[in-house]
């Protein structure tokens, strides 16, 4: 279950939500089944709530929209991904700390 601040992509509003978008937006690309996804999915829930404004902060799960996790060759969850002007600027794998997700939002603002 994602925050308040969180927006659930997928496959049919990726584009929108996501490329098209003028803020730096985080995509936490996640599954049901995952452990490490549950471990990272408040630290990225709390995340949305203070980069409001900032930045947007959205999850996809990579089981209900394959072709997105296809698009960008996500071969492993979580993996996170910044965007902004559309371009993916930053990358990272696996169950990180809070901080460290930070930072990755922090090089798009």
């Amino acid at each position: 279950m994602a925050g308040k601040n969180v927006v659930s992509v997928n496959d049919l509003n990726f584009d929108n939500e996501v490329v098209k978008n003028d803020l730096p937006v985080l995509v936490d690309f996640t599954a049901t089944w995952c452990g490490p996804c549950r471990q990272i999915s408040p630290l990225v829930d709390q995340l949305a709530d203070e980069y409001v404004g900032k930045a947007k902060v959205t999850k996809l799960d990579i089981d209900e929209s394959p072709g997105v996790a296809s698009r960008f060759g996500i071969r492993g969850v979580p993996t996170l991904l910044v965007f902004k002007g559309g371009q993916v600027v930053a990358q990272q794998v696996g169950a990180v700390p809070k901080s460290k997700i930070a930072e990755l939002i922090n090089r798009a603002l």
